[in-house]
């Protein structure tokens, strides 16, 4: 595994993240896009403003599939800190149309 984003669905993703871009992030999901979160589905909106955009949410991704699709990183925000997060996409269409997050 390389820490190379090769995917563009999934670079425009962290990207977004990683530069507290909102509109950016919702820009790079399909309209109708879905999450989990350690197994649990969670209202999209309410997840990514609590837990990224109201908390400097960050990926710092420490290895990536071959297929671009699968990572782990090290997820910080200011609620909870560093933790080791696996992150999954699925991809529609060029855009992330569902992502699967929890600890690693």
């Amino acid at each position: 595994m390389s820490t190379q984003i090769d995917d563009p669905a999934v670079a425009a993703f962290i990207n977004a993240v990683n530069s507290g871009d909102r509109d950016a992030f919702f820009a790079a999901l399909t309209p109708d896009a879905t999450m989990s979160d350690d197994g649990s589905e969670r209202d999209l909106v309410a997840w990514v403003d609590k837990e990224i955009f109201t908390a400097n949410g960050r990926l710092d991704v420490d290895s990536v599939s071959s297929d671009g699709r699968s990572l782990t990183a090290t997820y910080t925000n200011a609620t909870w800190g560093s933790m080791r997060t696996s992150w999954t996409f699925h991809v529609s269409d060029g855009k992330v149309s569902r992502f699967e997050t929890g600890q690693a």
